[in-house]
């Protein structure tokens, strides 16, 4: 069954990894993120972790080696000695599936009993919750669901039972049939992709709550909100799937905006949201997804709401008025400021406010998208007003935030003194249309010195000269989301040669390290010394691998999912260059 199942497939992903999200993919259907059931692939083989309040552990145990054939979000299958192992998601509560002959099948709660045979089910029922696992089974046949109470797992249970578990595999799977064709012939790069469309799928929900349409999360678990500047970068990658679903994922961000124009950086489906915003790329995603859509409805409904955010951000974060913006910094050492996005970086360690090079070249780069979204729309005085506003603040970054000496852009402090951390986000005034051509040949000789950001895996988050480098998050790892933006803003003026270096390298260390683990990583060492799931996060990497503490490197993380796929379906980067 699973050869006829898999012959008109070709370069699946078929690494097993701990840590890889498994759950129903809101493209294919209704999810429920309030449940809180989604799994993740454990250690072993043929192990499943399921994030219910108190966590469920599902193994099923056989005799010798399996040989993983297909390593999905949605749908695993492998082969033993004793028979096929396969478990795919009929629907977000309820997996079906064949085992081995002999296999041993367990359900355990977490701190808790083994699942209780009741009749012909398996039940594993948590009444603080309340929720219930079901399992049923019938030979080698079983099914396994979700259910607020006892009575309603069962019942979702018994229907798993009567499908036909290869058929809907087959449905699982019919969804890389949207992929995109890759001429490059290496099967790895194309599993690579495969894989990657794997996370974008499973961390795409349904509407639900607070979201009147589908949306997206950088990873089911832990973060499981909506995020602002995530959320851009996996709309990028979705343009070369659906681009109507890529709208979606944009337009459920925009519907969480405030009165006075404000969108918080964090959404959650009960539609709580946070007090601070991200950097601000909405704009760019919108523009974007209309280059692959051409829906003018969607720009009118954009615009409006793109112009109050930018004007918010001109109006709530410039508390100096001298045309620059800053980012709202916390008390918090460890993660100073989240609204960056780049939480714990050296830039903010003195918790001091400053003119934010990064804030100011991103709004810039938004208000030239907003500026084409409203000349597309025949609005030539809008389109020209958010034009000048990207230049006068182009000229303020350029004024401002170079040093001559150091060829190199810094944030300023409000009373100010240059903070000189070479960071990432120095590179990030690229995006900019105004930068003199012997500021870019600067820029460029930086990122190839082998002393500052020419490492191993290139860019690190910080230059090697800086005295806390480390592999710290955003104290020296490499991030695939500001690689992106490093790579879009080094072919938008014209060095295509180290911009394809610079794509060519981060596709590489993300196979690298999906080959060997299975999972696409959060971040990677730019030193390409230490393995991202032994890197800290904001403070040790303590053992054992627990997904829920935060404490170790997110794994299937969407952006790095989304900016593979891009680079990857893109390798001449002529979307960018444009």
């Amino acid at each position: 069954m699973m050869n006829d199942l898999l012959k008109s497939y070709s370069d699946l992903p078929d690494v097993w990894g701990e840590g890889a999200l498994f759950a129903f993919s809101g493209m294919d259907g209704a999810t429920c993120a309030a449940s809180g059931f989604v799994g993740t692939l454990g250690a072993a083989k043929g192990s499943f972790l399921f994030h219910t309040p108190k966590r469920r552990t599902l193994t099923f145990a056989f005799e010798g080696e399996a040989r993983v054939r297909v390593a999905l979000s949605d749908a695993v299958a492998a082969e033993t000695a004793a028979g096929e192992l396969l478990v795919t998601y009929a629907s977000w509560h309820t997996l079906v599936g064949v085992m081995p002959d002999k296999a041993v099948c367990k359900l355990v709660m977490e701190d808790g009993p083994e699942a209780e045979q009741q009749g012909r089910f398996w039940v594993s029922e948590d009444k603080t919750a309340p929720d219930a696992l079901v399992g049923a089974g019938r030979g080698r046949q079983f099914s396994l669901a979700y259910g607020a109470t006892v009575e309603e797992a069962q019942k979702r249970a018994q229907a798993g039972l009567e499908m036909n578990q290869w058929e809907v595999a087959a449905k699982r799977l019919a969804a890389f049939r949207k992929l995109p064709a890759i001429t490059v012939q290496d099967p790895g790069l194309r599993r690579l992709a495969a894989k990657s469309f794997s996370v974008m799928r499973v961390n795409t929900l349904s509407a639900e709550g607070a979201m009147r349409q589908a949306w997206s999360t950088p990873d089911r678990v832990p973060h499981k909100d909506m995020w602002l500047w995530d959320s851009v970068f996996h709309s990028l990658a979705m343009d070369h799937v659906d681009p109507r679903l890529s709208w979606e994922l944009l337009k459920s961000v925009l519907d969480t905006q405030a009165p006075d124009g404000f969108i918080a950086h964090q959404t959650s489906v009960a539609g709580k949201s946070s007090n601070v915003t991200q950097p601000p790329l909405l704009a760019w995603g919108v523009w974007q997804c209309y280059r692959a859509r051409k829906d003018r409805p969607c720009l009118e409904y954009a615009l409006p709401r793109l112009e109050a955010y930018l004007e918010w951000n001109l109006k709530n974060r410039d508390t100096n008025h001298n045309g620059l913006l800053e980012w709202k910094m916390h008390e918090n050492a460890r993660c100073r400021c989240g609204e960056s996005g780049l939480d714990n970086s050296p830039r903010f360690d003195s918790g001091a406010v400053m003119d934010a090079v990064d804030f100011s070249a991103i709004q810039a780069h938004d208000m030239r998208c907003a500026a084409r979204i409203a000349a597309e729309m025949g609005m030539k005085s809008r389109a020209s007003r958010w034009n000048d506003r990207a230049a006068a603040m182009e000229a303020k970054v350029n004024e401002k935030l170079w040093d001559e000496t150091d060829g190199f852009y810094y944030d300023r402090k409000v009373d100010g003194e240059l903070v000189k951390v070479k960071a990432v986000s120095g590179f990030f005034p690229l995006l900019m249309d105004d930068v003199p051509a012997a500021r870019v040949d600067k820029l460029v000789r930086a990122l190839n010195d082998p002393a500052l950001f020419a490492t191993a895996c290139p860019v690190p988050s910080v230059a090697l000269s800086e005295p806390s480098f480390g592999t710290d998050m955003w104290r020296g790892p490499m991030w695939a989301n500001t690689n992106f933006l490093v790579i879009l803003g080094l072919a938008r003026h014209g060095r295509m040669q180290e911009a394809r270096a610079l794509a060519g390298k981060t596709v590489a260390m993300i196979r690298k390290h999906y080959e060997r683990a299975g999972v696409l990583f959060e971040f990677f060492d730019s030193k390409d010394q230490t393995l991202p799931e032994r890197m800290d996060r904001k403070g040790p990497c303590d053992p054992p691998y627990n997904i829920r503490k935060k404490v170790h490197c997110i794994r299937d993380y969407h952006w790095t999912a989304a900016v593979a796929l891009c680079l990857i379906l893109d390798p001449n980067l002529a979307g960018m260059a444009r």
